[in-house]
């Protein structure tokens, strides 16, 4: 298949552009001016700007499907309001420029599969979360409609969109995982605050099985990326202590991460609850490799 990805130079991007490489896939990533000059050729766009390459569009003609990924990081900073515009827009406008480049092409591009988050759902405590759940009312939960409309706009056009609410994705590359490690394996590991706040994780091997298995069934609607098995922080802390062989003894104060970045950053992400089931791939049929924490964290620790 031909496949283009946006986001393709991310954590996970990266990772799925490999796989779909591996096994045969022509890929097409989209190239934005700050991506280095020996980046394979692709199709050249700013979001920022609203700008595609109209030569680079009519040159590949169309995709069989479109992968969705760019965005600004989440929590790699502080929540200026400078800061919540550009993780805002930088999915929002990203996802409606993609849709207007893929309806102007010759052969456009039947399936977009666009990224999302369970941040969907907000922090609920104990509930459990699906597919069918509501939205949630914060920063995150409205960030997360909002790009989703983006992308359904396509649907309206005749493609099938599914929409990939994303989970903790671990691997020692990227992501939360890699910033924890230093202090886990120097035995400073602990808790986050009560350690009852549900975390929902899935392993990259997974996240990146989960979205090619939605490009080869053709699969519409939303849909968990997150192990079937969620934990609270507590026992994540725990088993990831038992898998580097070290003591977790401490525990990180509310208030101090509240300090350290700042409320909204801290409350809506790092405090966060969301239990939640991928009831929608395991009910399609897909099968997790790695169903729970201890599986997770030793696919991610190896790689």
């Amino acid at each position: 298949m031909r496949i283009g990805v946006t986001g393709a130079s991310g954590f996970i991007g990266s990772a799925l552009v490999e796989a779909l490489r591996e096994r045969g896939d022509d890929v097409i990533c989209f190239i934005r001016p700050s991506t280095r000059a020996n980046a394979p050729a692709g199709i050249r766009w700013d979001p920022s700007s609203g700008d595609v390459d109209e030569r680079d569009l009519a040159r590949v003609g169309g995709f069989d499907a479109v992968v969705n990924l760019a965005g600004a990081g989440i929590a790699d900073r502080r929540w200026t309001p400078a800061r919540r515009d550009e993780i805002l827009r930088s999915r929002t406008a990203s996802t409606e420029l993609l849709v207007r480049a893929i309806g102007s092409m010759k052969s456009g591009a039947p399936m977009l599969a666009s990224g999302s988050a369970i941040g969907f759902y907000g922090s609920r405590g104990d509930e459990r979360l699906n597919e069918t759940s509501s939205p949630g009312n914060d920063f995150l939960a409205d960030v997360c409609r909002q790009w989703e409309q983006a992308a359904l706009a396509l649907g309206r056009q005749g493609a099938t969109v599914a929409l990939l609410r994303t989970g903790i994705v671990m691997s020692s590359r990227g992501g939360a995982l890699k910033r924890q490690l230093p202090l886990f394996r120097l035995g400073l590991g602990g808790r986050l605050a009560s350690g009852q706040q549900w975390v929902s994780p899935i392993s990259l091997v997974d996240e990146v099985r989960a979205i090619l298995w939605v490009l080869d069934h053709r699969s519409a609607g939303p849909f968990n990326l997150a192990a079937p098995q969620p934990l609270t922080n507590v026992d994540f802390t725990m088993a990831l202590a038992r898998q580097l062989r070290r003591r977790a003894p401490f525990a990180v104060p509310a208030a101090a991460l509240r300090m350290a970045l700042g409320a909204p950053l801290a409350i809506e992400v790092v405090l966060a609850s969301q239990r939640v089931e991928p009831r929608a791939l395991e009910g399609a049929g897909f099968v997790f490799e790695h169903a729970n924490a201890a599986q997770i964290l030793r696919a991610a620790l190896v790689r």
